[in-house]
């Protein structure tokens, strides 16, 4: 056979060197404007990413270094003897097998009046001249080395057990709030006395029993166990709050979460696609954009105003955030809804399954993951929520611990706003950083429960 070569049709069309070396340059030059441009993109990425985390860790910092110091205050030593001769009340009274509940429970109020008529102040006295000899002599500054709440303290410790009466206990009992900042160095210590808050003979006792290991810087229980306080502000807690912001999330839990999940089951599985449920659709989107105070002039408007139900109650902040909540448990169940293959249906309702029984035994088994994890994040986004709250009137002082949704109480960004006014700057500076650190373990905890739940009940197909 004859061998044959290809030749190019038209010499012409062969591309020259030089066209071709400026190809090349071409080329050359876009791969490299190309490769600056992604350097650029990913310095700035990079840059974005640093920049963030420097300023979350900067607000970690501060946050931390500012509250650390309040979880730990300053407490005396005491030895406090419950002397018969001051403690003058009648005995506890005990139910009788046929008394009623109420009359039992009207005596029982009698008698802790009765208690509530001791004055508790003689006994941290008496108890002070034992470490102070000369405290007699200067009875309105012993006065102000233990904090006024304690003697409510002593009061309770006699209702709860009657026979401590006549017994020797040994009580770390709190000082006063400007004691603890003294002892902190948050109080300029070279003022003159006419601008110091405590006396010179405070001071003095102070510095004494301090350095004698009788006043020392404990643990503060009482900022996790009291409730707020505005006469003995060393004595202020987070107990209310807390309580508060817990029956405001059941009530998201218990009413926004199912309606939620319901809702968007049904817009996303069974609600036919015409102009109505687009319109739906659209005003979900705009309710999770609206923001968070318009719902507290709602919840007030409807909830207080129509309904009459009781101003700064939880049961009305967890109506509140649960209209606030809504849209984003909807949003957030719907997307995981989508993310399920159509195939599941399919082959769900090929076999025979109704439309029911395909969505409930195949598709929602799958999204429980997304749905928990939508649920949660919005539960923790409602319990950080402040503006709406204050309109309800959760901003009122509650000097209790509430039982149940419809008595009065605040909730923890609250009780945040109302510590970061208050007048003694210097104490409340760090008791704040120290509620924001609380609330921020709370959500942190509520994030990761999200996580641990996407993980663990997670399926693939």
């Amino acid at each position: 056979m004859t061998e044959m070569k290809m030749t190019p049709a038209n010499d012409s069309a062969t591309t020259s060197p030089a066209a071709l070396s400026k190809t090349q340059q071409k080329v050359a030059a876009s791969l490299n404007r190309r490769h600056r441009q992604e350097k650029l993109f990913k310095g700035i990425g990079l840059s974005a990413v640093v920049i963030s985390l420097t300023l979350v860790a900067i607000l970690f910092i501060n946050i931390f270094s500012k509250g650390l110091p309040a979880f730990w205050q300053s407490a005396i030593t005491l030895d406090i003897y419950f002397d018969p001769a001051i403690i003058q009340i009648s005995e506890k009274p005990q139910q009788q097998p046929d008394e009623l509940d109420n009359l039992f429970f009207q005596r029982d109020i009698e008698w802790q009046s009765e208690v509530g008529l001791i004055n508790f102040n003689r006994l941290i006295t008496e108890g002070l001249k034992k470490v102070l000899p000369d405290a007699s002599a200067h009875r309105r500054d012993a006065a102000r080395i233990v904090t006024s709440g304690e003697r409510f303290a002593l009061r309770q410790m006699v209702i709860d057990n009657p026979d401590i009466i006549g017994q020797t206990q040994r009580l770390h009992l709190l000082t006063d709030a400007n004691i603890d900042v003294w002892l902190k160095g948050n109080i300029d210590r070279s003022l003159p006395d006419s601008q110091q808050q405590l006396s010179p003979k405070v001071r003095e006792w102070v510095a004494l029993l301090s350095e004698q290991g009788i006043i020392q810087n404990r643990f503060s229980f009482a900022l996790f166990m009291n409730p707020d306080s505005r006469s003995s502000l060393a004595s202020a807690g987070l107990a209310g709050a807390f309580m508060g912001s817990l029956y405001m999330m059941l009530v998201v839990i218990f009413l926004a979460v199912p309606m939620g999940v319901a809702a968007a089951i049904y817009l996303e599985e069974f609600a036919p696609k015409n102009k109505l449920t687009d319109l739906v659709e659209v005003n979900i989107n705009n309710l999770a954009a609206v923001p968070s105070i318009v719902f507290g002039l709602l919840g007030a408007a409807v909830f207080i105003g129509w309904f009459k139900l009781p101003i700064s109650a939880p049961i009305v902040g967890g109506l509140v955030l649960s209209l606030m909540t809504l849209p984003t448990v909807i949003i957030a169940t719907r997307s995981t809804l989508k993310a399920i293959p159509p195939s599941i249906r399919q082959a769900a309702l090929g076999l025979g399954a109704s439309k029911m029984q395909a969505i409930f035994h195949h598709v929602l088994p799958l999204a429980i993951p997304g749905i928990l994890t939508g649920a949660i994040l919005g539960v923790a986004q409602a319990l950080g929520e402040a503006a709406p709250l204050l309109l309800i009137g959760m901003k009122a002082f509650v000097a209790q611990v509430p039982t149940g949704p419809f008595e009065q109480s605040t909730a923890l960004p609250v009780q945040i706003f109302l510590w970061q006014g208050n007048e003694l700057r210097n104490f409340f500076e760090a008791r704040t950083s120290a509620a924001i650190i609380v609330l921020l373990a709370l959500m942190l905890s509520l994030n990761a429960l999200a996580i641990w739940l996407r993980k663990k009940y997670e399926k693939r197909w």
